[in-house]
């Protein structure tokens, strides 16, 4: 149900299916406006219906946010009809599964055009705006391969870095001049989206996220709460988003080794791949079909991760902790005495 604060007018890309649109619902939810942009029809049709339902405004803008001048007329429509930008929301991505020397140039420039480039295009649309008026939150969709390269996705895990480094820069540059303007960027798991049904796969098998699988509406949950605590920089969600990141500040040789002994089967079902199967890349595979946000992996979902509800309430487990080991120190002292 909507509450009574506020609504605020947001923006999310890529919201017609996975971790965009079940933050899109989410933010329904609040009694939001909601701008969904994302190429396929179908997709956004259903997206916009679930927001409605949730309490929202929707406004449905198909757009591909590889094209910088496209993201900047959808912005101008998404002022001209909700109201000015409070939150804008990056999720847009594509991918392709094969071995680094099985693909094409032109393919790992559409990898990089969507998920690097979409989330530039998009910060700056944003902050034409938020600038001027001291004010806004903008939020990035990392991943836990933006901080550790695996196998089979070199073009994803390029682009993610990508991110880490031009938000950090651009954290830095909105500290400087003391702008009002916040953003923050969260680090996701392997999520159970639509992708994995629809990527441009060049293995024999069909392609699952690395295990544990987190179900999308968690992420949505999740990407509307950094919204509303943009002062922190970043974000660690999920149990293994916090092992692979500081496996591989502590010991990178072990997480070579381990990913080349199990990153490949790891990422690959038991299931043969088709030719008939959808392909997202250049073209939108929910044109004329709704996947929704969920995948195929539903019955192996977590939604639930007491890491991601420590990281959300670390206040309240930091005070816990403290008080625990005053406890214990008390309880020390008395028995010296």
């Amino acid at each position: 149900m909507p509450t009574s604060r506020t609504p605020r007018t947001v923006v999310v890309t890529g919201a017609s299916g996975g971790i965009g649109r079940a933050t899109a619902v989410e933010f329904g939810r609040r009694g939001d406006r909601v701008a969904l942009l994302a190429r396929g029809e179908a997709g956004l049709a259903a997206a916009a219906e679930e927001v409605r339902a949730a309490g929202g405004t929707p406004l449905v803008i198909s757009v591909d946010v590889a094209d910088a001048d496209a993201v900047e007329a959808a912005a101008d429509r998404v002022e001209a009809e909700l109201g000015e930008i409070d939150v804008w929301v990056n999720v847009a991505f594509t991918a392709v599964f094969a071995p680094f020397h099985e693909l094409t140039a032109q393919e790992y420039a559409r990898v990089t055009d969507v998920t690097y480039l979409g989330f530039v295009h998009g910060t700056m649309a944003a902050l034409r705006r938020m600038r001027p008026r001291d004010r806004g939150v903008i939020v990035q969709t990392g991943s836990a391969l933006g901080r550790r390269g695996i196998p089979l996705q070199s073009a994803y895990c390029g682009a993610k870095h990508a991110v880490k480094g031009f938000t950090e820069s651009l954290l830095t540059e909105l500290k400087a001049e003391g702008s009002g303007v916040h953003i923050t960027r969260v680090d996701l798991p392997g999520v159970n989206t639509p992708q994995f049904s629809w990527v441009l796969n060049k293995m024999p098998k069909r392609p699952q996220p690395v295990a544990p699988i987190y179900a999308p509406e968690l992420m949505g949950r999740v990407m509307v709460h950094a919204a509303e605590h943009p002062r922190r920089r970043a974000w660690w969600i999920g149990t293994p988003t916090v092992y692979t990141v500081l496996g591989n500040e502590v010991w990178p040789q072990f997480m070579d080794w381990y990913l080349a002994r199990n990153g490949i089967d790891g990422q690959l079902t038991d299931t043969d791949a088709t030719p008939s199967d959808p392909v997202n890349l250049h073209d939108p595979a929910d044109a004329d079909r709704d996947f929704g946000a969920e995948g195929r992996f539903s019955d192996q979902q977590w939604t639930w991760d007491a890491q991601i509800w420590a990281g959300r309430y670390h206040g309240a487990v930091a005070a816990a902790a403290g008080a625990g080991l005053l406890a214990g120190a008390s309880a020390l002292l008395r028995r010296r005495s």
